[in-house]
């Protein structure tokens, strides 16, 4: 197959160049309008308990409140000055007129006392904003260009759940143009100092801007059919850039090996498809395998990566595959044009000082590994104190205007709970049932208040207060809201939500509830139950990828292992900084428990790169090991001849992720910083010190293969035949046995 590939880029380079040209016209104009088929949200589970009582509030009862607009007097004025309630009238009766919103409820029209602040200062206008998570976005934006901002004698800011997924929004799109603008002049850079070479730096950059065209073109298609989450453009840029460098200066730094040792064009990039097209094929199966894993999550936050991940993967490797063997046959020497006198680059043969690394940790691979497993341990120990939440308003900076309306109303309110329990029940209610039910919720521990259509109640009893409101009764259901004193998205508030669950409805009936604190229950189920599956997964298609790769079954389980060790490490250093709280005064976000889907976000990508570059470093041992090199010297050989590659692929696409550390949103922060920070601990410590280290006390036993498993292998297995390597590998390392991998003990 690879030598066919060869063969096809040297006889067909122009017609593949024209097809690719095509391709990217049409993925361009595609790519224009995928940011408008984007959505915010998608980090609940449309089939969940919360999610079904949020669409039976909004089809029986026009919407729970979502959008709560803040009406700040001017200094000296209060929201009960004749001009101040003048305006608050106003736009009042202005938004109850706006069709996108319903049950608007004003302080200055209902006298709720609830809807002003302590001092006066404040008074709120709460609504809910019609239409799905995109169709919201686009009405919020509406709204908030029409009425936010001064009215006279008061400001007017959006808050709520509507307020804050539009401050999300605009904060990615300015994180996402920021981070772009960090990275790619960045990786030029870094590329021009890799090759040395002006043309052969601009070619992997190429491929890498390629395959993110590409791929916003495949998300734009997805966003007609089905909900596409907008963050996935951030894994679309920092991963398309990353692997699609990756796998191109995989290529090319061969090819240039190859030209260096005085091999023809031809011969050069046979040789190359044929070594460095296989390794490509193998890590692209095994990255887009552990993205694919997303696709079991009902969360389509996290569907939406595996299919931008899965997009990236394929059209990165397609492009180093195909579009770079063309460009190579028509470059030929040419690929070293622009050199730049003052770097040495990549050219190619054995990079010393991973070769002595290497020499180093096998001579002592037990006094190597201690120091740097102890370490990751270490830093995996944060991840005893784990918690895990869902996104909210202190994702955003704490200067963000939907993010200080939280704040005010936490200050200045009482009685306006934003965080409260939403129940409503499938079958209508009688009075005596409806207060029953409502007397019963009011004396559990933390209810401080029970609203419902009969009147409100606490402790059991009713109270005096605002007449009933007679709209949250309906001719098939009945809806309460259940204000609490327990801190949100506490263990007490989700033992609540799981009490209030098991109630049963008087006169039978289902009990749905709804509210953050449910949502944080359902999601946590939802990627809980998933879970274990998707490892089992990502472990069970790693491992058999590995071992047609390598011909062993040892290969692919020291290679979890390992994996899993930087997984951990990653995982704790996470935790450390984003739920403890260290940097965050250098990083500008405020410190919260973990998020659960950017958790299973990152772990899918660290995993599937991590084994990007197992399979880089473990392809050239192989290779020199089937070549007859013992064992160790294989090792010593393959890391001096991939180290460097290695390093600087990792550094280059490390600085893709870390860019998004500069975003103003503190869960893309995590996932940029997180993932960066595992690809360079992988590249460094575990692709440096602990693979040669492990190998070295393997041993030959590294290569082992069961008896029964040969003959799978032999019709499965996907190698090449052996080449001669040249002389720089060293005839003293060679063994005189040729037999085949897996069968020395």
């Amino acid at each position: 197959m690879f030598t066919w590939l060869g063969s096809l880029a040297i006889r067909r380079a122009r017609l593949i160049l024209i097809i690719t040209g095509v391709v990217v016209a049409i993925s361009g104009v595609l790519a224009t309008g995928a940011m408008d088929k984007l959505k915010v949200g998608g980090f609940l589970d449309p089939d969940a308990p919360s999610s079904e009582a949020a669409e039976l509030i909004e089809e029986r009862f026009g919407g729970q409140a979502d959008l709560i607009v803040l009406v700040e007097a001017e200094e000296g004025a209060t929201v009960d000055s004749p001009e101040v309630r003048e305006a608050g009238e106003r736009l009042t009766a202005d938004l109850t007129g706006e069709e996108t919103l319903s049950n608007v409820v004003s302080y200055w029209t209902d006298e709720a006392p609830s809807l002003r602040s302590e001092d006066g200062r404040f008074g709120v206008v709460v609504a809910h904003v019609a239409g799905d998570e995109h169709e919201a976005l686009q009405n919020t934006e509406d709204l908030h260009a029409a009425y936010a901002g001064s009215i006279g004698p008061a400001e007017v800011t959006f808050g709520g759940w509507q307020g804050v997924n539009r401050d999300i929004f605009e904060n990615v799109m300015t994180s996402l143009v920021i981070a772009e603008a960090i990275a790619i002049p960045l990786t030029l850079v870094l590329l021009l100092a890799a090759f040395g070479s002006l043309v052969a730096a601009a070619l992997p950059l190429a491929i890498g801007v390629l395959a993110i065209v590409g791929t916003f073109g495949l998300l734009s298609l997805l966003g007609g059919f089905t909900d596409v989450s907008i963050f996935s453009a951030n894994l679309t840029t920092a991963l398309g850039l990353g692997l699609g460098i990756d796998y191109a200066l995989l290529i090319v730094a061969r090819f240039r090996e190859r030209l260096g040792l005085g091999e023809s064009v031809p011969d050069a990039l046979a040789h190359t498809v044929r070594t460095a097209g296989r390794t490509i094929l193998f890590s692209a199966v095994i990255v887009a395998a552990a993205l694919a894993t997303m696709l079991l999550f009902p969360l389509y936050f996290l569907r939406s990566f595996a299919y931008a991940g899965i997009g990236v993967v394929t059209i990165a490797a397609l492009a180093a595959l195909f579009v770079v063997p063309a460009l190579l046959a028509l470059l030929g020497e040419r690929i070293n044009a622009g050199r730049l006198p003052w770097v040495t680059g990549i050219r190619g043969g054995d990079a010393p000082f991973w070769g002595r690394l290497a020499r180093a940790v096998r001579r002592r691979p037990v006094l190597a590994l201690l120091p740097v497993v102890a370490g990751m341990v270490l830093a995996a120990s944060p991840l005893l104190g784990v918690q895990f939440s869902t996104p909210d308003e202190r994702v955003l900076r704490d200067d963000v205007a939907s993010r200080e309306v939280s704040a005010v109303l936490d200050e200045g309110f009482t009685g306006l709970d934003a965080s409260a329990l939403q129940v409503v029940t499938d079958t209508a209610l009688d009075a005596p049932a409806v207060e029953s039910l409502a007397s019963d919720i009011s004396e559990r521990p933390g209810v401080t208040r029970v609203d419902a259509s009969v009147g409100s109640f606490a402790e059991g009893r009713p109270l005096d207060g605002p007449p009933a409101d007679a709209e949250r009764s309906g001719p098939d259901a009945e809806w309460l809201t259940v204000s609490t004193s327990v801190e949100p998205k506490s263990e007490e508030a989700t033992d609540l939500v799981a009490d209030l669950r098991g109630l049963a409805v008087p006169g039978g009936g289902e009990l749905l509830v709804g509210g953050t604190d449910a949502e944080l229950v359902d999601t946590r189920d939802a990627i809980g139950s998933r879970l274990v599956l998707a490892i089992a997964l990502i472990t069970l298609v790693t491992f058999l990828v590995l071992f047609l790769f390598t011909g062993s079954v040892v290969q692919p389980l020291r290679a979890l292992v390992l994996n899993g060790l930087g997984l951990a490490a990653t995982f704790g250093i996470m935790v450390w900084i984003f739920q403890e709280g260290h940097l965050s005064g250098l990083l500008g976000f405020t410190p919260q428990p973990t998020d659960s889907a950017m958790t299973v976000l990152v772990f899918c990508v660290v995993f599937g790169l991590a084994m990007d570059y197992e399979v880089f470093v473990v392809a050239r041992i192989k290779e020199l090991h089937d070549q007859g090199m013992t064992p160790d010297a294989a090792v010593e050989h393959g890391l001096a001849r991939t180290g460097r590659i290695v390093t600087t692929a990792a550094g280059l696409l490390a600085v893709s992720f870390l860019a998004f550390g500069t975003s103003s949103i503190s869960f893309v922060q995590m996932f940029g910083i997180g993932a960066g920070l595992a690809i360079l601990l992988d590249a460094l410590l575990i692709r440096g010190v602990l693979v040669p280290g492990s190998l070295a006390l393997l041993g030959r036993s590294a290569w082992w293969l069961p008896g029964p498993l040969r003959g799978v292998y032999a019709r499965f297995g996907l190698s090449e035949a052996a080449e001669p390597e040249d002389a720089a590998a060293g005839d003293r390392d060679r063994t005189p046995a040729t037999d085949p991998v897996g069968t020395r003990g």
